[in-house]
């Protein structure tokens, strides 16, 4: 990838799989040069996919965003390849599942860092040269979680509720500057997230899930639009995001345990 493109530049993390990969492959399409970046070994072969796409450049980055030391090479490689960030997608998060007193607690530790601190990291890098540009445009990933408390997900509940609120602060902050905030909030979609948070046998684990070629689609057109947020994929994800507004935490918590309590998805209705 050169200095002298012409085409925007997007810079996309958790991006070898499930939405992030589906994010960047809207941005391909749509003719964004990109740098894609996940922990994982299998972000190689994702660049390799996206740049089959006519035209555009693809690099890859291994690093891990729970790591003070992960975001800033992430901010090291953007600075060395000389390019104004056109947008950046924080896509990449985890999440654990259980009761909280029993589950890892590195585990929850390193969730915090990766939903939170690393988008606040990476934010803090990136948003003061959009600024002076004015010009640019900043998409979280956040969740239908992010309005509720989440029973035996109580973190990962927690961490996208703080992501939705610290994206929509800033999106004021920075009003009539030329940069834009887009929150996505999706709810359960086929990716691997369920198996890596420990609740397939959930009845949140076991239900019908979104594509997550839809739910990227929905994100990328309304970053375009320069929208506050968008709750992606299917109508009962809209419901659900609406819920919260109208019934008591207790409630929504009492709901949302319903859905979450481990060996749920094996109970009868």
């Amino acid at each position: 990838m050169t200095e002298s493109s012409t085409k925007p530049f997007v810079v996309v993390t958790g991006a070898s799989s499930g939405i992030g990969y589906e994010l960047a492959r809207q941005f391909a399409a749509h003719g964004y040069d990109l740098l894609v970046i996940a922990e994982d070994e299998g972000i190689s072969s994702a660049a390799r996919r996206l740049a089959a796409e006519d035209g555009i450049a693809v690099e890859s980055l291994r690093a891990d965003l729970a790591t003070w030391e992960g975001n800033e090479k992430v901010y090291e490689r953007i600075r060395s390849m000389g390019r104004p960030v056109d947008a950046i997608a924080l896509n990449a998060g985890v999440g654990v599942s259980g009761p909280f007193e029993r589950t890892d607690l590195a585990a929850h530790i390193n969730l915090i860092n990766l939903n939170v601190v690393s988008p606040v990291h990476l934010t803090h890098r990136l948003l003061e040269g959009m600024l002076a540009r004015r010009a640019g445009r900043i998409l979280y990933t956040s969740s239908i979680a992010a309005t509720a408390p989440g029973p035996f997900a109580a973190t990962y509940n927690a961490s996208k509720a703080f992501e939705k609120s610290f994206a929509e602060a800033l999106r004021n902050e920075i009003k009539d500057s030329g940069v834009t905030v887009t929150v996505l909030m999706p709810g359960a979609t086929k990716t691997n997230f369920f198996r890596r948070a420990g609740d397939p046998d959930t009845k949140l684990g076991a239900s019908e899930k979104d594509d997550p070629a839809d739910v990227s689609r929905d994100a990328y057109e309304a970053l375009m639009d320069g929208k506050d947020h968008v709750v992606a994929g299917s109508f009962k994800n809209k419901v659900q995001a609406t819920v919260p507004h109208v019934l008591p935490d207790t409630v929504t918590a009492e709901m949302h345990r319903k859905q979450s309590e481990p060996g749920s998805g094996k109970k009868r209705a």
